[in-house]
C-alpha cells in the first residue's frame, strides 16, 4: 500500500501543468499572502544569511518570488514532475526533489524556510517532525513562514483537497506546535479567501531561537 507521501506525489505529478497554470500568477490578486512573504523575505534579508528554502516549492513560482526579493532562493518539492516544471520555467534557481521530513540541506545553515501550503497533506500526528526538519536546517535567528487553512474548532479538520486529502489546523494549536519544535511565533495574520470550504488563510511568522 502506497503511504500519504506517495499517493501526495502521484497526485501533484498528474495535475503539473493545470496546477502551475492557476497557481503561477495568483498572489497578484492575494495580497495578504504577497505581503506577507515580502515581510518574509524582508526579515531573513534583515538576518545577513540570504540563503532561503522553498519548502513544496510546485512549480517554483514562489521560489522565484523569493530570488526577486533579493534571497539566495532554492526550491525544493516531493513531486518529481513539479520539480522538472520549475526547472524548465526558471532555469537560473535551483530545484530538488526531496520529502520534508528528510531535506537535503545541511545543519543550521538558513536563514529563511517558506512552507507556502506545503505542510497541508501531513497527517496531524506527523506534523510535529517535519517542524522538527525544519528548525534543524534553520540558523540561529532564522525565520519560518509557514501558511495553512485554519478552522474555528479545537482540532485539525481532514477535508477532500482538489489534489490529495489535506488538514486544516485551529491557528493557535498550529503556533503551539512551532513553539515546541523551538521557535518563537511572533506574527499571524487569519484573513477569509472567501472560500466554499469555509477555511480561512493563515500565516504564521516564527523565528529560531
Amino acid at each position: 500500500m502506497m503511504g500519504h507521501q506517495d499517493e501526495t506525489r502521484a497526485a501533484y505529478d498528474g495535475v503539473v501543468e493545470l496546477y502551475a497554470s492557476m497557481f503561477a500568477g495568483k498572489l497578484e490578486t492575494q495580497p495578504f499572502s504577497r505581503n506577507m512573504i515580502g515581510t518574509f523575505a524582508e526579515l531573513v534579508r534583515g538576518t545577513g544569511n540570504l540563503r532561503a528554502a522553498d519548502v513544496g516549492c510546485g512549480p517554483g513560482h514562489l521560489t522565484a518570488m523569493l530570488h526577486g526579493l533579493g534571497l539566495d532562493a532554492f526550491g525544493l518539492d516531493l513531486s518529481p514532475a513539479m520539480v522538472d516544471h520549475a526547472r524548465r520555467a526558471h532555469p537560473a534557481l535551483r530545484f530538488d526533489e526531496a520529502r520534508m521530513e528528510a531535506l537535503p540541506v545541511e545543519d543550521g545553515t538558513l536563514g529563511g524556510v517558506l512552507a507556502h501550503y506545503s505542510m497541508i497533506h501531513t497527517p496531524p500526528a506527523e506534523l510535529p517532525a517535519l517542524l522538527a526538519e525544519q528548525v534543524r536546517v534553520l540558523a540561529p535567528g532564522g525565520l519560518l513562514l509557514v501558511s495553512f487553512f485554519a478552522t474555528d474548532g479545537p482540532e485539525p479538520v481532514r477535508f477532500d483537497h482538489k489534489v490529495a486529502p489535506a488538514y486544516s489546523w485551529p491557528a493557535e494549536q498550529f503556533a503551539e506546535l512551532l513553539t515546541g519544535a523551538g521557535l518563537v511565533p511572533f506574527a499571524r495574520l487569519l484573513h477569509d479567501p472567501a472560500s466554499e470550504r469555509g477555511f480561512l488563510d493563515a500565516h504564521l511568522l516564527a523565528r529560531l531561537r
